[in-house]
């Protein structure tokens, strides 16, 4: 059967794929179908026939998966922040644990045993960090999230995985904007001030930090803003601008100060606190994370004699995890700020036996061998294209002895752990942890031992 363009199909969904639309197959030829699940019987409409796959729109749901629910969220359709609210949450970690097994098994070929994923209690309002853009549609304020594939922005009245706070002085400065002098960016003529409203929140301590990202340095009415916020939101210890004069679609510029308060909040995963400032990377759901870390630091199998190396250290969150049972952390990262925020945190939990370098992490770690530096074990928690090729050499070359590795994409974690496989390691068990509910991403640790 040849599928065409506005052809009406009866099909069944057998998968979804990485950004959530669901997958049918009329005589192999894979139809993508936003909004239809796995084990759904539906009719479709096609839109687009390209020569190895189709897009189709959902028309009528003929038989309902059983883990389909109402999305909660009013602006669900539109928004791209979310791909799964119309799964249950039971769907959504199968559907996850599915997607690392496939990945292990096809990307990787890598015979390996993928646990359940690790869930939340409460899967919703669990983001510490919003960015959110503001606009203008039809002469009035819009704020929330883009459409999904686009810069649009979708008017969002509340956002469920967002934290209360974000949600109030969202829909707050979007009815007092225009008073306040914050006239919202045009991206398209360059015009306005307000470009973002960033929210970070200490979930241990509760301090929140607000920063408003503009197009110039100059507001018209700096104290009236400040006084805004400090009234509505009254767990605000920082008040932060940050100016993007560039027409891009970065969220922030290079020039950050602080109007009010102090530069950074605090928050603590497990028994560390760490100091975040508005630039500072950190994960937004630091319940999950507190989970992520503690199985990373049960895979690195520390006795208390080991030096580990961190190839990705960020502001020295696993780090320091790693440094409550290891003789020496040596940690590298490639953002210079972030590295002097990791050090700030050593200081701040009194932590004398982790150092931190910064560079790409396949150079220093060369280097580091080449000093003599011998680490037993090295923790690696790349970006979502994975590990370098001159770092895998690398270790392959010099063997340490245990390798963690924390990952924000199977698809190349599996490519990896196969490139390490045949380097003459051996992956153990494989533990996907959900980070993002509703979204889908999933987050792993494994480790491989020589």
């Amino acid at each position: 059967m040849t599928v065409k363009k506005n052809d009406r199909l009866t099909v069944f969904v057998e998968d979804l794929t990485h950004d959530g639309q669901g997958v049918a197959k009329v005589d192999g030829y894979p139809i993508f179908i936003k909004g239809a699940l796995p084990d759904e019987k539906v009719e479709v409409h096609v839109v687009k026939a390209l020569k190895k796959y189709g897009f189709a729109k959902l028309i009528e749901i003929e038989q309902a998966s059983p883990f389909r629910v109402a999305a909660p969220c009013p602006v669900f359709d539109t928004c791209g922040g979310c791909q799964l609210q119309h799964l249950s949450y039971e769907g959504q970690l199968m559907v996850k644990e599915k997607q690392v097994r496939s990945a292990m098994e096809r990307i990787g070929k890598v015979h390996t045993t993928v646990l359940p994923v690790m869930g939340m209690d409460n899967p919703w309002r669990y983001r510490n960090k919003s960015q959110i853009p503001f606009g203008t549609e039809d002469g009035r304020v819009v704020a929330g999230f883009y459409k999904s594939g686009s810069h649009d922005i979708a008017d969002t009245p509340t956002c469920l995985i967002q934290s209360e706070e974000a949600d109030r002085l969202m829909l707050a400065l979007k009815e007092r904007a225009l008073e306040l002098g914050l006239e919202p960016y045009d991206e398209k003529t360059g015009r306005g001030q307000l470009r973002h409203l960033v929210v970070r929140k200490g979930q241990t301590s509760g301090e929140t930090m607000v920063v408003l990202v503009t197009k110039s340095r100059k507001l018209t009415q700096p104290e009236k803003v400040i006084q805004f916020i400090r009234q509505l939101e009254p767990s605000t210890v920082s008040i932060v601008q940050n100016i993007n004069p560039t027409r891009t679609n970065v969220i922030f510029g290079e020039e950050t100060f602080v109007h009010w308060g102090k530069s950074h909040i605090v928050d603590s995963i497990g028994a560390i606190q760490f100091e975040i400032s508005a630039r500072s990377f950190y994960q937004i759901n630091p319940i999950q994370t507190n989970v992520l870390y503690q199985k990373a630091l049960e895979a690195a199998g520390l006795t208390g004699t080991e030096t580990v190396m961190d190839a990705f250290c960020g502001i020295g969150t696993i780090s320091l995890f790693l440094a409550q049972q290891a003789k020496q952390v040596l940690g590298v990262e490639i953002v210079p700020q972030a590295v002097e925020d990791a050090r700030r945190n050593a200081e701040l939990n009194g932590f004398t036996n982790a150092e931190f370098e910064v560079g790409a992490a396949e150079d220093v770690i060369t280097k580091w061998y080449e000093d003599g530096k011998l680490p037993d074990v090295v923790v690696v928690d790349p970006p979502r294209k994975g590990l370098d090729g001159k770092l895998i050499d690398t270790l392959i070359e010099h063997k340490p002895r245990r390798i963690v590795y924390v990952s924000c994409n199977p698809a190349t974690l599996a490519r990896d752990l196969r490139l390490l496989e045949d380097g003459g390691y051996t992956v153990h068990e494989v533990q996907p942890v959900d980070m993002f509910p509703h979204t889908t991403h999933v987050e792993c640790v494994t480790y491989l031992t020589i």
